[in-house]
């Protein structure tokens, strides 16, 4: 049986429905998930090894890597029912606003390193590592997840894209 499945039978009917409706979302949701986890796991390991004290490079390596993971999720499953471009065209759609979200999800990070100096010798280690939690993996995550959302909807996945379809006008005919 389908994980799906499972899942389906042990809901109740009210909420299946609304699942239903907004399935999409939740795919998008769960992709959003593993990618936080990835980039989590990532970013701290870099943090606290290779690029000890270069806290927004360690969360750029990390987001780099979480978001190829994350395109070929969303595309595979999130956004299967959608599309219509060719790949090279969805996927160059699909880096940039990646990237939009990238500088988005740096930004609050940035904001708590280098403007209220959240950083060693000026906090202890502890209150750096939960300040760089807050602000990179909470609130900037939050902030280019609602980004990402709307734009990878409206700009990398769109609505079917078929061609209208013309409306031929009637031809009169003409005898001779």
């Amino acid at each position: 049986m389908f994980l799906a499945q499972i899942v389906a039978a042990r809901v109740p009917s009210r909420m299946l429905s609304v699942f239903v409706r907004n399935a999409e979302l939740l795919k998008f949701l769960t992709v959003g998930a593993i990618a936080f986890v990835t980039t989590s796991v990532l970013f701290f390991g870099l943090k606290w090894t290779v690029l000890d004290g270069k806290p927004v490079t360690a969360n750029v390596v990390a987001v780099l890597i979480a978001t190829v993971v994350s395109y070929v999720l969303n595309r595979e499953w999130a956004f299967t029912a959608r599309g219509g471009r060719e790949r090279r065209h969805e996927a160059a759609l699909f880096f940039l606003v990646a990237g939009v979200g990238m500088v988005i999800n740096q930004l609050p990070l940035a904001v708590s390193a280098y403007l209220f100096e959240l950083r060693t010798p000026h906090v202890s280690v502890l209150v750096e590592n939960i300040a760089d939690f807050v602000s990179a993996s909470i609130i900037g995550t939050l902030l280019a997840t609602v980004f990402r959302w709307w734009a990878m909807r409206r700009f990398v996945f769109p609505d079917s894209m078929e061609p209208a379809i013309e409306r031929a006008e009637p031809v009169a005919e003409t005898r001779a």
